[in-house]
This record gives structure tokens, C-alpha cells and sequence, in this order.
């Protein structure tokens, strides 16, 4: 679920029919909105933060056991069903269940859950970009007297890259909007914005919260399509069909 799918799913039914972007701009002229403990750039730094957290300890937990499943085939269908299995997973509901197991409201529950997010479309997609690199290329590799790890790194990953990015350009945009769905269990980020708009009925600064996070899931994924770009050949582009 996105964050501004969320914030409209939780708005009373009678919301004000005033002009959004006239309500955007009243917000955005408030002395807060632009500076303070609650601005915008303190709720940005948080937010990028806990993303930036949670993808980390995603990325140690799915890069190795999807390098590992896609270069030797082994666990492939147990990959497959857990990473199906936790994306089922409602997030909130797991923020829940690391609130009563560890019995704190911290910054851990949270991101705990969001990992759990993170992690099945990393798993995955590093497992398949592993395993679909042509066999022919890694036999080629293998006959020039490579070792497994060397024909690893050295081929298989290089040939990957663009179905590796596309796996992590999803798996932070997942977390990107969800981090604002969680702000809920005493959280920051920019999700502050939706939860405590919502409980005083501040449509404008809603609505202001959604237009930032919609903004920020659009410029980091700008950011990394442009990496791709750079790290990928142009050779893999257009043999994948990737992202240009």
C-alpha cells in the first residue's frame, strides 16, 4: 500500500472541498512547515533515514542467500514461497507483533517489519537475475579455469546488474511509502505529516504530506534509474529491455 493510498483510505468522509493546491500552498506558507523540529527537512533527513536503515539490513540478510540460490540452483522453491509468503505479510500487523515482542515502542519494531518488506523483492529478484545469466557465458567462464566465486562476481553479477537494480529500485520504493504508513507506532518521517494531519483533520497539511512522499519515491527512483544507466553496459540494456 502506498502512502497516499493510505492517507485517502483513512480521511473521514467529509473532507473539504476547498482547492487542494490552495490548501498545499497555506500549508507550505506556515512558519513550521518550512523549518524547525517539525519541517520538512528534519522530517525528510528521518524518513531517509529509516529507509536508508531498513535497506541495509535488508541487503545483508537477501544478497548473500540470493547470490547463493541463483549461482548454485539450490533452494530455489523455498526462495520462492517464503518470498511469497512474507509479502502476505501486513506490515502493520508485524509492527505490532515486534511491539509485544520486545516490549517497546522504539525505532527497531518498526523497521523490523519494514525489513520484512524489503527483503522478499531483493531475495528474489538477486536469485532470478543469477540464475537467468546465459549458461553458456558461465560455462565459457568456468572452462577458462575461473573459480565458482570468480565466475560469480566476474560474470554472473556484471550480467545481472540490470535485473539486480530493477530488484532494488522496488524494494525502496516499498519502503519508501510504507516507512510513512508506520509513522503510525511513534515514528517520524514524513508519514508525521499524514498521521497527525489526519487526527486534527488538516486536510492541507495531508495532502502536503502525500505531494513530499510522492515527490521523494519519484526523485530516488530517478536517482537510481540513472545509476543503472551508469553501472549497466550498454551492451545488457538493450539486451534485457532495461530501464533506459
Amino acid at each position: 500500500m502506498s502512502a497516499s493510498t493510505a492517507a485517502i483510505a483513512l480521511l473521514p468522509a467529509a473532507v473539504p472541498t476547498a482547492s487542494p493546491l490552495g490548501g498545499l500552498a497555506e500549508w507550505f506558507s506556515r512558519p513550521g512547515t518550512l523549518s524547525g523540529p517539525g519541517g520538512i527537512p528534519t522530517r525528510l533527513v528521518e524518513h531517509l533515514a529509516y529507509t536508508g536503515l531498513t535497506l541495509a539490513i535488508a541487503l545483508v540478510i537477501a544478497v548473500p542467500i540470493g547470490l547463493y540460490v541463483g549461482h548454485t540452483g539450490r533452494g530455489r522453491v523455498a526462495v520462492i514461497a517464503g518470498s511469497g509468503m512474507l509479502r502476505a505479510l501486513p506490515t502493520l500487523g508485524m509492527v505490532t507483533l515486534f511491539i509485544l515482542l520486545s516490549g517497546t515502542l522504539g525505532i527497531m519494531p518498526p523497521i523490523w517489519a519494514l525489513v520484512l518488506l524489503a527483503v522478499p523483492p531483493l531475495l528474489a529478484g538477486i536469485a532470478a537475475g543469477i540464475s537467468a545469466v546465459n549458461p553458456g557465458v558461465v560455462d565459457g567462464a568456468r572452462a577458462m579455469g575461473l573459480t565458482e566465486s570468480q565466475v560469480l562476481f566476474t560474470v554472473e553479477v556484471p550480467n545481472a546488474l540490470p535485473v539486480l537494480m530493477g530488484a532494488l529500485r522496488l524494494a525502496v520504493l516499498q519502503v519508501i511509502a510504507t516507512v510513512a504508513i508506520v509513522s503510525i507506532i511513534n515514528l517520524g518521517g514524513l508519514g508525521r505529516y499524514l498521521i497527525d494531519g489526519i487526527a486534527v483533520r488538516d486536510y492541507p497539511q495531508v495532502f502536503g504530506g502525500a505531494v513530499i512522499i510522492a515527490a521523494l519515491a519519484i526523485v530516488v527512483d530517478a536517482v537510481l534509474a540513472m545509476v543503472q544507466r551508469i553501472a549497466v553496459s550498454p551492451g545488457l540494456r538493450t539486451n534485457t529491455g532495461g530501464t533506459p
